[in-house]
Protein backbone atom coordinates (compact mmCIF):
# COMPACT_ATOMS: atom_id res chain seq x y z
CA UNK A 1 0.00 0.00 0.00
CA UNK A 2 1.20 3.26 -1.09
CA UNK A 3 -0.27 6.87 -0.38
CA UNK A 4 0.87 9.28 -2.98
CA UNK A 5 -0.10 12.86 -2.69
CA UNK A 6 -2.66 14.31 -0.08
CA UNK A 7 -6.73 13.42 0.20
CA UNK A 8 -8.73 16.20 0.23
CA UNK A 9 -12.72 16.78 0.52
CA UNK A 10 -12.73 18.94 -2.99
CA UNK A 11 -11.02 16.25 -4.88
CA UNK A 12 -11.48 12.62 -5.79
CA UNK A 13 -9.40 9.55 -4.76
CA UNK A 14 -7.78 7.70 -7.28
CA UNK A 15 -7.31 4.09 -6.21
CA UNK A 16 -5.16 1.48 -8.08
CA UNK A 17 -4.15 -1.96 -8.00
CA UNK A 18 -0.47 -1.72 -9.02
CA UNK A 19 2.52 1.05 -10.12
CA UNK A 20 2.06 -0.09 -14.12
CA UNK A 21 -1.57 0.88 -14.11
CA UNK A 22 -1.08 4.10 -12.30
CA UNK A 23 2.10 5.01 -14.80
CA UNK A 24 1.01 7.68 -16.58
CA UNK A 25 -0.97 9.42 -13.63
CA UNK A 26 -0.16 13.05 -13.26
CA UNK A 27 0.47 14.34 -9.44
CA UNK A 28 -2.52 16.29 -9.42
CA UNK A 29 -5.14 13.91 -7.80
CA UNK A 30 -3.62 11.49 -5.05
CA UNK A 31 -3.39 7.99 -5.63
CA UNK A 32 -3.88 5.20 -3.88
CA UNK A 33 -1.65 2.09 -4.99
CA UNK A 34 -3.34 -0.99 -3.26
CA UNK A 35 -1.59 -4.22 -4.07
CA UNK A 36 -3.23 -6.94 -6.11
CA UNK A 37 -6.35 -8.60 -4.72
CA UNK A 38 -9.23 -8.42 -2.81
CA UNK A 39 -7.89 -7.93 0.87
CA UNK A 40 -5.16 -5.69 -0.49
CA UNK A 41 -7.60 -3.12 -1.95
CA UNK A 42 -9.78 -3.49 0.97
CA UNK A 43 -7.43 -2.86 3.60
CA UNK A 44 -5.51 -0.26 1.23
CA UNK A 45 -8.77 1.86 1.02
CA UNK A 46 -10.02 1.05 5.01
CA UNK A 47 -7.02 2.26 6.37
CA UNK A 48 -6.68 5.68 4.58
CA UNK A 49 -10.50 6.65 5.08
CA UNK A 50 -9.72 5.66 8.94
CA UNK A 51 -7.18 8.15 8.79
CA UNK A 52 -9.22 11.28 8.20
CA UNK A 53 -10.14 13.56 5.52
CA UNK A 54 -12.33 11.55 2.98
CA UNK A 55 -12.01 12.74 -0.69
CA UNK A 56 -15.16 13.63 -2.77
CA UNK A 57 -15.19 10.54 -4.47
CA UNK A 58 -13.52 7.30 -5.02
CA UNK A 59 -12.31 6.48 -8.46
CA UNK A 60 -10.88 2.91 -9.07
CA UNK A 61 -9.24 2.77 -11.77
CA UNK A 62 -7.36 -0.21 -13.05
CA UNK A 63 -7.17 -2.75 -16.22
CA UNK A 64 -9.99 -5.58 -16.88
CA UNK A 65 -9.93 -9.06 -18.55
CA UNK A 66 -12.92 -9.23 -21.02
CA UNK A 67 -15.49 -12.01 -20.88
CA UNK A 68 -16.74 -11.38 -24.23
CA UNK A 69 -16.02 -11.00 -27.61
CA UNK A 70 -15.46 -7.29 -28.99
CA UNK A 71 -14.96 -5.72 -25.87
CA UNK A 72 -12.12 -3.17 -25.19
CA UNK A 73 -11.68 0.88 -24.74
CA UNK A 74 -12.73 2.60 -21.28
CA UNK A 75 -15.56 1.20 -19.65
CA UNK A 76 -17.60 2.92 -16.81
CA UNK A 77 -18.95 -0.47 -14.11
CA UNK A 78 -22.62 -0.26 -13.82
CA UNK A 79 -22.76 -3.63 -11.09
CA UNK A 80 -19.98 -5.42 -9.79
CA UNK A 81 -20.18 -9.03 -8.16
CA UNK A 82 -18.00 -11.65 -6.38
CA UNK A 83 -16.83 -14.71 -8.98
CA UNK A 84 -15.15 -16.30 -6.05
CA UNK A 85 -17.47 -16.17 -3.35
CA UNK A 86 -20.30 -19.03 -3.18
CA UNK A 87 -23.13 -16.82 -1.89
CA UNK A 88 -26.02 -19.03 -2.41
CA UNK A 89 -24.48 -21.73 -0.08
CA UNK A 90 -23.36 -19.32 2.79
CA UNK A 91 -26.92 -18.12 2.41
CA UNK A 92 -28.04 -21.59 2.72
CA UNK A 93 -25.87 -22.09 5.61
CA UNK A 94 -26.77 -18.60 7.63
CA UNK A 95 -29.89 -17.49 6.13
CA UNK A 96 -27.89 -14.38 5.56
CA UNK A 97 -26.89 -12.88 2.50
CA UNK A 98 -22.92 -12.31 1.84
CA UNK A 99 -21.63 -10.51 -1.01
CA UNK A 100 -24.64 -9.19 -3.25
CA UNK A 101 -24.25 -7.14 -6.26
CA UNK A 102 -23.63 -4.06 -5.34
CA UNK A 103 -24.34 -1.06 -7.98
CA UNK A 104 -21.70 1.75 -8.69
CA UNK A 105 -23.55 3.69 -11.68
CA UNK A 106 -26.76 4.26 -13.15
CA UNK A 107 -27.34 3.19 -16.96
CA UNK A 108 -25.91 0.00 -19.01
CA UNK A 109 -22.92 -0.07 -18.28
CA UNK A 110 -21.63 -3.53 -18.15
CA UNK A 111 -21.44 -5.56 -15.14
CA UNK A 112 -17.59 -6.86 -13.49
CA UNK A 113 -16.94 -9.46 -11.69
CA UNK A 114 -13.99 -9.15 -9.20
CA UNK A 115 -12.16 -11.70 -7.62
CA UNK A 116 -8.67 -13.11 -6.32
CA UNK A 117 -8.34 -15.17 -9.94
CA UNK A 118 -6.47 -14.15 -12.19
CA UNK A 119 -8.56 -15.64 -15.05
CA UNK A 120 -6.12 -16.87 -17.63
CA UNK A 121 -8.53 -20.41 -18.58
CA UNK A 122 -10.98 -20.56 -20.90
CA UNK A 123 -12.86 -22.59 -18.63
CA UNK A 124 -13.22 -20.09 -16.11
CA UNK A 125 -13.90 -17.15 -18.57
CA UNK A 126 -16.74 -19.13 -20.25
CA UNK A 127 -18.04 -19.79 -16.15
CA UNK A 128 -17.50 -16.32 -15.47
CA UNK A 129 -19.17 -15.31 -19.02
CA UNK A 130 -22.53 -16.36 -17.83
CA UNK A 131 -22.84 -13.31 -15.29
CA UNK A 132 -20.41 -10.68 -16.17
CA UNK A 133 -18.95 -8.80 -19.08
CA UNK A 134 -15.18 -7.69 -17.16
CA UNK A 135 -13.01 -9.47 -14.94
CA UNK A 136 -10.69 -8.02 -12.60
CA UNK A 137 -9.49 -8.74 -8.72
CA UNK A 138 -9.59 -5.73 -7.39
CA UNK A 139 -13.25 -3.72 -7.79
CA UNK A 140 -15.52 -5.43 -5.83
CA UNK A 141 -13.35 -4.71 -2.15
CA UNK A 142 -13.09 -0.76 -3.51
CA UNK A 143 -16.66 -0.75 -3.73
CA UNK A 144 -17.75 -2.57 -0.52
CA UNK A 145 -15.39 -0.14 1.60
CA UNK A 146 -16.59 2.90 -0.37
CA UNK A 147 -19.94 2.09 0.24
CA UNK A 148 -19.61 1.45 3.59
CA UNK A 149 -17.84 4.85 4.47
CA UNK A 150 -20.37 6.92 3.09
CA UNK A 151 -18.14 8.06 -0.04
CA UNK A 152 -19.65 7.77 -3.89
CA UNK A 153 -17.78 5.37 -5.85
CA UNK A 154 -16.83 4.71 -9.80
CA UNK A 155 -15.29 1.76 -11.24
CA UNK A 156 -13.73 2.58 -14.38
CA UNK A 157 -11.53 -0.21 -16.19
CA UNK A 158 -9.70 -0.43 -19.35
CA UNK A 159 -9.82 -4.03 -21.22
CA UNK A 160 -6.29 -5.40 -21.19
CA UNK A 161 -6.89 -8.73 -22.21
CA UNK A 162 -9.04 -11.20 -23.00
CA UNK A 163 -9.35 -13.33 -19.57
CA UNK A 164 -8.63 -16.83 -21.33
CA UNK A 165 -5.77 -17.81 -22.59
CA UNK A 166 -3.15 -15.66 -23.34
CA UNK A 167 -3.85 -13.16 -20.72
CA UNK A 168 -0.78 -13.18 -18.87
CA UNK A 169 1.16 -12.20 -21.77
CA UNK A 170 -1.43 -9.83 -23.40
CA UNK A 171 -1.44 -8.10 -19.90
CA UNK A 172 2.31 -7.94 -19.43
CA UNK A 173 2.40 -6.45 -23.22
CA UNK A 174 -0.85 -4.13 -22.76
CA UNK A 175 -0.82 -2.79 -19.13
CA UNK A 176 1.38 0.46 -20.73
CA UNK A 177 -1.61 1.27 -23.14
CA UNK A 178 -4.15 0.74 -20.87
CA UNK A 179 -1.98 2.77 -17.96
CA UNK A 180 -1.95 5.88 -20.85
CA UNK A 181 -6.06 5.26 -21.84
CA UNK A 182 -6.84 5.72 -18.00
CA UNK A 183 -4.22 8.87 -17.06
CA UNK A 184 -6.16 10.20 -20.86
CA UNK A 185 -9.73 9.56 -19.13
CA UNK A 186 -8.62 11.11 -15.62
CA UNK A 187 -7.71 14.50 -17.79
CA UNK A 188 -10.97 14.72 -19.53
CA UNK A 189 -12.52 14.78 -16.05
CA UNK A 190 -11.56 18.57 -15.59
CA UNK A 191 -10.91 17.86 -11.80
Amino acid sequence: MRLLGTIAPDRPLLVVAVREEAAHLDDLLPVLLTGIGKVNAAVALATVLAQGEKPSEVVNLGTAGALRPGLEGTHHVAQVIQHDLDTPALYALTGRNYGAPLVVSKGDGPVLATGDLFVSEEAARERLARHADLVDMEGYAVATVAHRAGVPVRLVKHVSDEAGEGAVRTWKESVDDCARHLADWVSQQGW
